[in-house]
C-alpha cells in the first residue's frame, strides 16, 4: 500500500501516466527516511527542513497544510496501512512532484506527493563496505540543484550499476573539476594521518546529506574531533588513513579497501558509539 496525495491506494492502482511530470522530465524530488520501532523517525526535522529548502530551490509551490505534523502523520497513516508492527524497522520514500500539465514549462507550480514503506534489517549499518573504485564514466556537474535529491539520478545509477558488474561495493563520484565529491549511495569522508576527518563542502557537488549534517553538527560541539569540509583529491585517498560513507539508513558504512590499500576503522567506530549516545535517547541507531 502506498500513500498518493493522501489516498492509501495498492501501487498497482496508483499507476502513473507516461505524461506525469516525475517520469516526463524528472521534476520531482524525494527524501529517503529510516523510521525505527515505534513508528520514530530519525532526524525528522532536518529531514522536513531539507524537503521545503529543496522544494523552494525547485520553485515548487508549498501548500499551507505541509506542516511537519500534517507530512508526519501522513508518513504514520501509510505504515499502519500497511499493517506492519510497530517492532519494525522502515525506509520510507516521501516524493514531491509538480502536479501540472505542460512541456518544459508547467502550467502551475502545485505539487503531489507519494509515500511508500518497506522494511528493513535494523542492524544494516553495521555492515562494511568491501570494496570500493572510483567511477570515471560521468563526472557531476557541481552546483545547487546537484545537492538537492531530485528523481534525476541517472549518474548514479550507472555508478551502482557499474559498481556491481564490476564486482565492487560502492563507488567514488567525481565532479568535473575531477574532486571526489560522494558514493553512489551517500557522503564520504576520509581520516587523515593527522586524525583530521574530511569531507566536501556542498559547493563541489555533494548531496545535502542529513546524516552528514548531524555529524558535522556533532563534530562542532566536540574539541575531541576536527571535523574539515574541502575540496578531496582522488590522489589522497590511497594516503587517508580512514574512508567511511554515510547515510540515514546505513548511518556510518566504513570502506575496507581501495586499489591496493586496506583502511583502519578506529575513526569510523569511534564516531557510530558518539552518534548513538548522542541520540540514543530520540532514536536507537
Amino acid at each position: 500500500m502506498i500513500n498518493f496525495n493522501g489516498n492509501i491506494l495498492t501501487d498497482k492502482d496508483s499507476q502513473l501516466q507516461v505524461s506525469h511530470r516525475a517520469i516526463a522530465y524528472g521534476d520531482a524530488l524525494f527524501e529517503t527516511l529510516k523510521v525505527e520501532p515505534n513508528h520514530t523517525i530519525c532526524f525528522w526535522e532536518a529531514h522536513y527542513f531539507r524537503l521545503t529548502a529543496s522544494m523552494r530551490i525547485l520553485r515548487m509551490k508549498i501548500p499551507r497544510n505541509f506542516t511537519p505534523e500534517f507530512l508526519e502523520s501522513e508518513i504514520k497513516k501509510t505504515i499502519e496501512s500497511n499493517g506492519i508492527p510497530k517492532t519494525a524497522t522502515l525506509r520510507v520514500k516521501l516524493t514531491i512532484y509538480r502536479d501540472a500539465e505542460g512541456l518544459y514549462l508547467p502550467n502551475s507550480r502545485e505539487i503531489g506527493y507519494f509515500i511508500s514503506v518497506s522494511k528493513i534489517n535494523a542492524n544494516v549499518q553495521n555492515n562494511a563496505y568491501q570494496e570500493v573504485t572510483l567511477f570515471k564514466d560521468y563526472y557531476l556537474a557541481p552546483g545547487l540543484l546537484s545537492t538537492v535529491k531530485t528523481t534525476n539520478k541517472l549518474l548514479h545509477v550507472l555508478s551502482s550499476i557499474f559498481d556491481e558488474e564490476n564486482n565492487f561495493d560502492n563507488a567514488l563520484i567525481l565532479n568535473t573539476d575531477k574532486k571526489v565529491v560522494e558514493v553512489s549511495n551517500g557522503n564520504l569522508f576520509l581520516v587523515t594521518k593527522a586524525n583530521e576527518i574530511v569531507t566536501a563542502p556542498l559547493s563541489d557537488g555533494c548531496i545535502n546529506g542529513v546524516f552528514r549534517k548531524q555529524l558535522l553538527e556533532l563534530a562542532s560541539k566536540n574539541t575531541d574531533i576536527k571535523v574539515v569540509e574541502r575540496s578531496i583529491s582522488p590522489f589522497e585517498l590511497q594516503k587517508a588513513n580512514e574512508l567511511f560513507v554515510t547515510n540515514v539508513i546505513r548511518g556510518i558504512t566504513p570502506i575496507l579497501k581501495y586499489k591496493k590499500k586496506t583502511f583502519e576503522t578506529t575513526w569510523s567506530t569511534k564516531l557510530t558509539e558518539m552518534i548513538n549516545n548522542t541520540y540514543q535517547t530520540q532514536y536507537p541507531l
